[in-house]
């Protein structure tokens, strides 16, 4: 029986610990360890295939593949048979054809990598598909959080910006929930989704409300295409009204953490005072990506979560 990743949604709190257990094991090797090199994936193949462009997510599949020996590849979308009119079904059955182990997955609709799981034998990984879930970006984040603060249950986090059409915070918020933290969200009324409040959130248009008390404050990316579209009047305006300076962090517990998924829009969801600032792990987010990317790729291998 094949084990995928598809979103944290399906997965329950015992396999997410789990997951987050062998993350913080991998982290010592990516962090500590003289030679970044280990067997547990040695004769496996992982192919990353980006329907989306990426550089922090592909990279970090693809040092967590290699220092686990195994081989990778890489697909992209724009130099591939995609461009020329391949079908989802098409690709996924050249992929099989190739002896895939591990398929890592990136599509700009809801839904693709689920599709493509039915359709293969290798285990799939969801990068983040359209709208819906980026799980291993919850992972990385819930880790970070750990090791800073010693546990998830009873954390207050704040998660800031464009909630609309973040996948990022959806996997976040199964993620943080089910491991007992509160959850709060702000951000504009154009850029909140109706009902999120359904998946066990508090929900602010009043960014201060928002922040008041956390312990962890998390910054989305503003997508600037979306501007186009009328949802805020402008960059200069959002950051008025919704950025997170440093006047605005006070309002958070003085231990408060700042997190973002990057890449950041300086002066524009966080000033760079604030990211520059000691209270900053977007770095180190950065880095528990390769370990949770490594602990994901070697547990579907070896017999899930």
């Amino acid at each position: 029986m094949k084990h995928d990743l598809l979103g944290l949604k399906e997965l329950s709190a015992e396999q997410i610990k789990n997951i987050l257990s062998e993350a913080a094991d991998m982290k010592k090797i990516v962090v500590g360890a003289k030679e970044k090199k280990i067997k547990n994936l040695q004769g496996k193949t992982v192919v990353n295939l980006f329907y989306e462009n990426s550089t922090r997510t592909r990279l970090s599949f693809e040092l967590a593949a290699k220092y686990m020996s195994a081989n990778a590849a890489n697909i992209s979308s724009s130099g591939s048979s995609v461009a020329k009119g391949e079908t989802l079904t098409d690709t996924a059955e050249t992929i099989n054809a190739m002896g895939t182990d591990i398929l890592v997955m990136r599509h700009s609709m809801s839904g693709a990598p689920h599709m493509l799981s039915k359709l293969i034998s290798a285990s799939v990984v969801n990068a983040g598909d359209g709208m819906n879930e980026h799980p291993t970006q919850a992972l990385l984040d819930m880790l970070t959080m750990i090791e800073h603060k010693g546990h998830i249950e009873g954390l207050k986090v704040a998660i800031i910006g464009d909630i609309y059409h973040s996948r990022v915070v959806r996997s976040n918020i199964y993620g943080l929930t089910k491991l007992g933290a509160e959850v709060t969200v702000g951000g504009p009324s154009t850029l909140m989704p109706m009902g999120i409040e359904e998946l066990g959130v508090k929900v602010f248009n009043n960014i201060h409300e928002a922040i008041v008390d956390a312990d962890v404050v998390m910054g989305l990316r503003i997508q600037l295409e979306r501007q186009k579209k009328g949802l805020f009047p402008s960059v200069r305006e959002y950051f008025r009204f919704f950025g997170v300076d440093d006047s605005r962090l006070k309002l958070a517990k003085p231990d408060a953490i700042v997190m973002h998924p990057g890449p950041v829009n300086r002066g524009v969801e966080l000033s760079t005072t604030v990211i520059d600032g000691e209270k900053s792990v977007i770095t180190q987010q950065v880095t528990s990506g390769v370990a949770v990317r490594m602990a994901v790729m070697d547990m579907l291998i070896h017999g899930g979560f």
